[in-house]
C-alpha cells in the first residue's frame, strides 16, 4: 500500500513539475501547459522505465557466469 501511494505521489509531482516547466519555458496558456504536462507525464515515465530496465539487464548480465546462462524455453 505504501509503495503504491509513493508511486502515485511521484507521478503527481512529475505532472506538476512538467506543468510549471512547460508552461513557463514555452510561455503557454494554462490550458496548453496542462495538455502538455498531461501528455508528457506518461512519456517521461515510459522513457525512464525503458532506461531503468536496460540498466538492470546490464548489471545482471555481467554477474552471471556463462555456464549458468539458460537457453530460452529452459526452466530451472
Amino acid at each position: 500500500m505504501y509503495e503504491k501511494l509513493k508511486n502515485y505521489a511521484l507521478i503527481i509531482c512529475l505532472f506538476v513539475f512538467l506543468f510549471v516547466t512547460i508552461g513557463n519555458a514555452l510561455h503557454l496558456t494554462p490550458g496548453a501547459a496542462f495538455i502538455g504536462a498531461l501528455s508528457g507525464t506518461p512519456l517521461v515515465i515510459f522513457g525512464f522505465n525503458r532506461w531503468w530496465d536496460a540498466q538492470c539487464r546490464e548489471e545482471t548480465r555481467g554477474e552471471q557466469p556463462a555456464s549458468e546462462v539458460m537457453a530460452l524455453g529452459e526452466r530451472p
